[in-house]
């Protein structure tokens, strides 16, 4: 079609990029990496390594690093990464909580779809009561 622009999809965006970039953190004998240090070891385009790092930051896997020095932006695994990303589930738990509450208020007892709404509603439930003590669990463990 005249006019238009097609562009070719970058192998490394989107979901790849992600473990990869996970990857670098995971695997690095580094304190912290750069986002062209990454783009360099992955072989991926800059943009990509980007979009990969604000997710990781945003989930709270990674986190920003002081670099006094350095006109780059430093990264590294938070130590606490695994259990920060578990407690960050809370919110989509809620946002799940809220849809099927939604649904339950605007559909009629007897739909089927009204029952199905309530068991995810309880699921939900039940899981944001269990992530407390599963962390304080896995705390304890830490420590032994």
């Amino acid at each position: 079609m005249a006019g238009r622009r097609t562009s070719r999809p970058d192998p490394g965006a989107g979901c790849s990029a992600w473990p990869r970039t996970l990857a670098v953190f995971l695997f690095t004998d580094q304190q912290s990496v750069t986002a062209g240090e990454i783009a360099e070891r992955l072989d991926a385009r800059a943009g990509s390594v980007s979009a990969a790092v604000k997710s990781l930051v945003s989930v709270r896997l990674i986190e920003r690093l002081p670099a006094p020095g350095s006109r780059r932006e430093h990264y590294r695994l938070r130590d606490d990464a695994w259990a920060t990303l578990f407690t960050s589930q809370n919110t989509v738990i809620q946002v799940m909580l809220q849809a099927a509450q939604t649904g339950i208020d605007t559909i009629p007892a007897g739909d089927p779809a009204h029952r199905r709404l309530r068991q995810m509603r309880d699921f939900y439930h039940f899981m944001l009561s269990e992530i407390p003590a599963l962390l304080e669990r896995w705390l304890q463990h830490q420590r032994s």
